[in-house]
């Protein structure tokens, strides 16, 4: 799956942004074959998500979308930096409010949100996660999401993902075009649409044809991985990051110095054991590499969406286009 359109993140800073999401939320639910009564319960969903935000967020941001594993799944992804919440129990009782955000809301988007997952540090903050289906049924589980945030105030981000679920392995290409805006972005788009004819080739053989493919465009920084069962295999080429994250730590998996489009070795891919319940994650350099799983307590027994918003928001950089992709094991 590749994501079709920019991610748009809006601010809570004022009280008409619930009312902007809300809006935007029942017209996604509705073009998305939801009926007036689902339609109504995703409104009153992300009214209760996002206007605790406005409240009591500090930096609070929300992004809503097609979920880009399922696009007939509606996704709503909010984050803030605040006091967290300390019980999460009394938090799922309606009328209980904490003075921090989720307190007021979180029962009610238990009820009417086919899944959740919600993840929070004491002082430091709460990602939420929800996803709406039409019938309100759970589909298979999520194994893989992606973010992107475009840089300051631009429009468009130069990062790009795609990935591939065969069922027996995910394939996943992320893309950091060269600088930023317009041209960055049309880089990374390139590399995604060549990646997607084949993307179930070896990460070398990926990464090579995209190598060729960029000449024309500024280049960029690439990194294809395919995660198997018990394994991993990896090619990267730039300033693009791979990890194997898991509650003990995690190890980097190797990315040849280049750029993809000009300056290359031959690309070479390298294999890793998996880990039980490990997490992969890719990262632009728009998020520093000195994140430390030791730092955040329980976040990887959460689903890629939470793991993927974490990161984003502790190791995320506004000054650059930032993309992270997480993908879970398959147990």
């Amino acid at each position: 799956m590749t994501h079709r359109r920019e991610d748009v993140w809006v601010r809570t800073t004022e009280p008409s942004a619930t009312g902007a999401v809300r809006r935007a939320a029942v017209d996604l639910a509705t073009a998305s074959g939801f009926d007036r009564n689902r339609s109504g319960q995703v409104a009153v969903a992300v009214t209760e998500a996002v206007s605790n935000l406005v409240k009591h967020a500090a930096e609070g941001t929300v992004l809503l979308r097609p979920h880009p594993e399922r696009p007939d799944v509606v996704e709503l992804v909010a984050l803030d930096k605040g006091p967290g919440i300390p019980d999460f129990a009394r938090a799922l009782r309606d009328g209980y409010s904490t003075s921090g955000t989720l307190g007021i809301g979180l029962g009610a988007i238990a009820r009417m949100a086919t899944d959740w997952d919600v993840h929070s540090i004491l002082g430091r903050g709460t990602v939420l996660v929800m996803h709406f289906t039409r019938d309100g049924l759970p589909g298979p589980p999520l194994r893989v999401s992606g973010l992107r945030r475009p840089a300051g105030e631009e429009r468009v981000c130069g990062d790009s993902f795609a990935f591939v679920d065969t069922g027996v392995a995910v394939c996943v290409l992320l893309c950091d075009g060269l600088g930023h805006g317009g041209g960055a972005a049309h880089a990374s788009r390139e590399a995604v649409r060549i990646f997607r004819e084949n993307p179930c080739a070896a990460p070398a053989a990926a990464l090579e044809r995209v190598h060729r493919g960029l000449g024309h465009t500024r280049g960029g920084a690439v990194a294809v991985v395919r995660v198997g069962l018990d394994h991993v295999t990896f090619a990267g080429l730039g300033n693009v990051s791979g990890w194997i994250a898991h509650a003990g730590g995690r190890q980097a998996m190797i990315s040849l110095p280049g750029v993809a489009g000009h300056k290359s070795r031959r690309p070479r891919q390298y294999e890793y054991a998996l880990p039980p319940h490990a997490t992969v994650v890719l990262h632009s350099d728009g998020l520093t590499d000195h994140w430390d799983p030791a730092s955040f307590p329980g976040l990887f027994a959460h689903s890629p969406a939470v793991v993927g918003a974490t990161l984003l928001r502790d190791a995320g950089s506004r000054g650059d286009d930032a993309c992270v992709v997480a993908v879970r094991q398959r147990r």
